[in-house]
């Protein structure tokens, strides 16, 4: 894995670029890139320090905090929320994410979208008939 170039190769990088010698040259003589050399310049010149930046990639948002006990306490009053209704109704209440993020937030505290027992096959139309049972192939007529 890549790591920043050592505080003390930047001072000597830095040192070389103020005596003079061209970036090319010090890119040379110590084995890095002329951009790399470019880039030491101007943190020295600009008085910025020679420390390098912190390494990382993007950090995923989360939902955490009073945003968090917020979801939770939008879905012990109503369970049957839609994603994206729920990212709606937190962005009026001032907190905004996005419905992507909530998901994300929902699938890990374990939150699913699957059937239950509850939700059994649509029974019949009101005021309509009731259905005849099948009969058992097994019995001659």
């Amino acid at each position: 894995m890549a790591r920043p170039l050592s505080v003390d190769l930047r001072k000597r990088i830095a040192d070389a670029l103020a005596e003079g010698m061209t970036v090319r040259a010090v890119a040379l003589r110590f084995g890095v890139s002329a951009a790399t050399a470019v880039r030491i310049g101007q943190l020295d010149r600009s008085g910025r320090g020679l420390a390098p930046a912190k390494m990382g990639g993007h950090v995923k948002p989360m939902l955490c905090g009073a945003a968090a006990d917020e979801v939770h306490r939008r879905l012990a009053a109503k369970a049957d929320w839609t994603v994206r209704a729920l990212a709606v109704d937190l962005k009026v209440a001032g907190i905004h994410v996005s419905h992507d993020t909530v998901w994300r937030f929902l699938r890990r505290e374990g939150k699913t979208f699957k059937k239950n027992a509850d939700r059994q096959r649509a029974g019949q139309a009101e005021g309509g008939a009731v259905p005849e049972p099948l009969e058992d192939p097994s019995t001659s007529t």
